[in-house]
């Protein structure tokens, strides 16, 4: 099986509406950071071990009982088996219940005549060498972005991130895992603009955060 192990404690950039994949150790802390504000990253999780077995928004608010997470709550898979821990959020805001945005919701909701591929596309480029195929992407962890939910009628809205430029948000693996993440190609999850993506892996002994 493919592997990539990023570079403990070296800061990486995911250039805007692209993405990336790498190896995450069990122990070790993956940091996404918003370094300009208002950048929504898309952030997906499968078992190193079985990509079959991959993070769930269903099981995570089954034992959540809510649906905004941030320190110190779990991230779990489909077999209910903790795949991350949210340990520091600077931001506090972050979404669960949307799908990776695609050529078809640039072509529904924007109008689009020649859509971009969008997260979901960028995440199918990534995964394929670790064999996951475009119909396994669960719904991802989208760290930034700010959904506002109507608890009467249940409306949903896509309001302008409240990461400021620098806020971060750090997990803990409590798995193997292969990530995914995207600098989000949705103009509306962004305030409007694309922007970068940075992300960092420390190694247990050091979670000091980015700054």
């Amino acid at each position: 099986m493919h592997t990539f192990y990023p570079s403990a404690g070296v800061e990486y950039e995911i250039k805007p509406r692209t993405g990336t994949a790498f190896n995450l150790r069990s122990g070790q802390t993956l940091t996404v950071i918003d370094p300009l504000g208002c950048q929504v990253s898309d952030m997906l999780a499968f078992s190193a071990a079985d990509p079959r077995e991959s993070i769930s928004s269903g099981r995570t608010f089954d034992y959540a009982s809510r649906i905004f997470l941030t320190v110190p709550d779990p991230l779990y898979s489909n077999r209910s088996n903790i795949f991350l821990r949210i340990t520091a959020d600077t931001c506090g805001r972050h979404d669960f219940l949307f799908t990776p945005c695609s050529k078809d919701t640039f072509r529904i909701i924007y109008g689009d005549a020649e859509p971009h591929r969008g997260c979901f596309g960028n995440f199918v480029e990534a995964l394929a060498p670790w064999g996951v195929e475009e119909d396994a992407i669960p719904i991802p962890f989208n760290c930034f972005m700010n959904v506002i939910v109507d608890g009467k009628s249940g409306e949903l809205r896509v309001d302008i991130p409240k990461s400021k430029a620098g806020d971060y948000v750090s997990f803990v693996a409590e798995v193997d895992l292969v990530i995914a993440l995207t600098a989000c190609s949705a103009l509306r999850s962004n305030g409007g603009s694309f922007k970068p993506i940075r992300w960092k892996v420390t190694d247990p002994e050091d979670h000091s955060p980015s700054t």
